[in-house]
């Protein structure tokens, strides 16, 4: 008996387990059918929607014009109509800008906010009228008021900027950056120094007292009845620092209105402007672009800080009206400088500085005394001058040739020496250095030596010549440091190869860029081969100057000791 109860209650217990184990399949199955029923539900769903977007009329889409926030209206265009519409909860009133596309219902309710237009017409600003409206100039100068929209409302627009405008619904959407006008408008904080500049102590020092007098002591000039200058014209041959000299200008103005004013940083404005890229075949664009720079100039002075216009080759776009050949585009252009440079006057913080080397060419107006009231010669260095550049070139810093240092005591010294040998070698006053001859009408002739034709930026490629041998000789294993020898060729490749790159040009018209005409015009000009005769080997120096001035045709050059002279040769600004 006792062995059948135990027997039956085994079977009880394994019938227990086995309906345990049911239950839990069946649990288990009944949540995979509850997964898959909701699976099921999800899609049904999705697919109902698809249907619904399918059988749905299509929605309007209109551009907001303005809204009222406190009873969920809007007015916008729908289909060129205004309407006023009702904001849908879902949407946020505040996210809905002027200009702004909203998509709409089969209600004409606005159920959600789209995109801006992305394409439109381009336009340029003419006149600012308020209430968010401007007057636009577009194709064939037709002209439009239009309604900024968007978030351009907080942007500032300046006049002759280009947009781009929704003429359909009469909006204005993008600031468009004018790429030929920012090219032209080099717009920096200038950061040269007078000291950075050699070989101009005197002409700085005019400039200093034209220039920042007034600027610092205003009252003194009202006192006195005076005006301050409204611009400088720096003129004479290329490459000798005019640029320099006008970025050196911005940052003194710069520092002394930060002292004035006890600010900690000093800061100015440099617009330097490439002359002759305002030059274009549109009838009237120039002029709009000078508009724009100086309205730039203004918009900067208003902030309080010094602004320095800079024209280069100011020649080309400002020469004496009447003088073009086959064109007469002055006849506009210089009116509309004038025009501006008189509607500075208010400003005292702006200076307009003019660059030239043909200021011959430049219309009377511009130069007369109260537009540009200083005109300031920059002329080729002298021997000391020279000195000064060399030296701002070639400093005790860099890499000095140990025989150098050891010869003059120190890289100081040594230094000092090297440029003062090129200098010497460079102005020496005799055949070694002659290069061309010149012819006036009056029949004089004059002889043009080396230091006749040295500018600035000759000195500084003679300087950067001899470091490039020098790293030549380091890398061929033939020494460390920059040696006497390294800028005396420097002097003789920078020579030959301007010797090599002369062209035809009218003799007049070269004698007056190169700063070496007199009061009587220039005729003709013999040059002087002097690298025939150095690659030749001949010696440099062989007869004297006397000679060189007064010897005439081939006869003469092949009977003194083969020389070798080219005559009459037009030439263009070498060595400027």
């Amino acid at each position: 008996m006792g062995g059948s109860e135990m027997t039956q209650d085994q079977y009880g217990e394994g019938r227990a387990r086995e309906l345990e184990q049911q239950a839990i399949s069946l649990a288990a199955k009944n949540e995979r059918l509850v997964e898959s029923l909701a699976k099921a539900r999800n899609r049904l769903a999705e697919l109902q929607e698809q249907v619904d977007s399918l059988t749905q009329p299509p929605s309007q889409f209109g551009t907001i014009v303005s809204t009222d926030p406190v009873n969920r209206l809007a007015d916008a265009l729908v289909g060129g109509r205004l309407m006023r519409l009702t904001i849908s909860t879902v949407v946020p009133v505040g996210a809905l800008l002027p200009g702004q596309r909203v998509v709409l219902n089969d209600q004409l309710a606005i159920i959600k906010a789209a995109n801006f237009e992305q394409t439109g017409e381009v336009v340029s600003i003419k006149e600012h009228l308020g209430d968010h409206r401007v007057l636009v100039s577009g194709r064939g100068d037709d002209e439009r008021v239009l309604t900024v929209g968007g978030v351009l409302r907080e942007a500032r627009l300046r006049i002759g900027d280009l947009v781009r405008a929704d003429m359909r619904n009469g909006f204005v959407l993008e600031l468009l950056p004018r790429a030929e006008v920012e090219d032209l408008l080099l717009e920096e904080d200038p950061d040269t120094e007078y000291s950075d500049i050699g070989g101009l102590g005197p002409q700085i020092e005019r400039i200093r007292e034209a220039v920042e007098m007034p600027f610092l002591h205003p009252e003194l000039y009202a006192e006195h009845g005076l005006r301050a200058p409204r611009g400088v014209l720096l003129y004479g041959p290329p490459g000798n620092g005019k640029t320099l000299v006008a970025r050196a200008v911005a940052t003194s103005l710069a520092r002394s209105a930060a002292v004035e004013s006890g600010a900690d940083r000093a800061h100015s404005y440099f617009l330097s402007v490439k002359g002759p890229e305002l030059l274009t075949r549109y009838v009237g664009e120039t002029e709009r672009q000078i508009r724009v720079i100086f309205s730039r100039a203004r918009e900067k002075a208003r902030t309080g800080v010094p602004v320095i216009v800079f024209f280069d080759e100011m020649e080309a776009l400002f020469r004496t009206r009447g003088s073009g050949v086959s064109s007469d585009v002055e006849t506009t252009i210089v009116p509309q400088l004038l025009a501006e440079i008189d509607g500075v006057e208010a400003l005292g913080n702006v200076i307009i500085i003019g660059a030239s080397n043909r200021e011959d060419m430049i219309d009377p107006a511009i130069l007369r005394p109260g537009r540009l009231d200083v005109k300031i010669r920059i002329g080729r260095p002298d021997a000391a001058g020279a000195e000064e550049i060399i030296a701002k070139h070639l400093t005790p810093d860099l890499p000095i040739h140990a025989e150098e240092i050891s010869a003059h005591g120190d890289a100081a010294a040594a230094v000092a020496a090297m440029g003062a040998a090129v200098v010497a070698k460079m102005y020496a006053d005799d055949d070694s250095t002659a290069i061309m001859e010149l012819t006036y009408a009056t029949g004089d002739t004059r002889v043009l030596h080396v230091g006749d034709l040295a500018s600035g930026a000759m000195l500084a490629s003679i300087v950067d010549r001899a470091k490039k041998a020098a790293i030549q000789d380091l890398v061929a294993g033939r020494g460390r440091g920059l040696r006497t020898e390294h800028l005396i060729a420097g002097l003789e490749a920078e020579l030959a190869e301007n010797e090599a790159l002369r062209t035809a040009i009218k003799p007049a018209d070269w004698a007056r860029v190169s700063g070496t005409g007199g009061e009587e015009p220039v005729t003709s000009i013999r040059t002087i081969g002097r690298s025939a005769r150095l690659a030749a080997g001949e010696p440099a120096d062989q007869g004297t100057p006397e000679e060189v001035g007064t010897r005439s045709g081939p006869s003469a050059d092949r009977s003194r000791g083969g020389r070798r002279y080219v005559e009459n040769v037009p030439t263009t600004g070498e060595f400027l």
